[in-house]
C-alpha cells in the first residue's frame, strides 16, 4: 500500500498524485495539515526517508523564517518543531512499505517502483 502526505493547494502535491494516478497505481492520502503525525511517525519517516530531521523541514514557510531561522536545534527539536507546525514538513512524501522519498521532483516517486 501506498500513502502519499499531501497537502491540495501544493501543486508539487497534486503533480505526485497525478503521477501516481497515470501508474493507475492506489495509494490512500493522509492530508497531513489536517491530520498531523506525532513525534514516531515523523522518526519513522525519517527512518524511511533515510535523511535528517532538518532536510524534512520547509525553509520558505513564515514559520520558519519567524521561529527557527538561524537557529542549531537537535533531531529531536526539529521533530519537535515538525510536530508543532505540520506545515514546516516538506510535501508531497509518497511512502511505500518501508521506503519513503520525497516527491519533490514529482520523478522522485518513480524510485519506489
Amino acid at each position: 500500500m501506498i500513502e502519499v502526505y499531501h497537502n491540495p493547494r501544493c501543486r508539487k502535491s497534486r503533480e505526485a498524485c497525478a503521477l501516481l494516478d497515470s501508474k493507475g497505481v492506489s495509494y490512500d492520502i493522509r492530508e497531513y495539515l489536517n491530520d498531523s503525525p506525532d513525534q514516531s511517525e515523523i522518526k519513522g519517516l525519517l527512518q524511511k526517508l533515510n535523511i535528517p530531521a532538518e532536510q524534512l523541514i520547509r525553509k520558505t514557510e513564515a514559520v520558519f523564517k519567524e521561529e527557527y531561522k538561524g537557529k542549531s536545534l537537535t533531531e529531536d527539536e526539529w521533530i519537535e518543531a515538525m510536530v508543532k507546525h505540520p506545515k514546516l514538513i516538506e510535501r508531497p512524501i509518497v511512502i511505500k512499505g518501508d521506503q519513503a522519498v520525497v516527491g519533490r521532483p514529482p520523478e522522485n516517486i518513480q524510485k519506489l517502483f
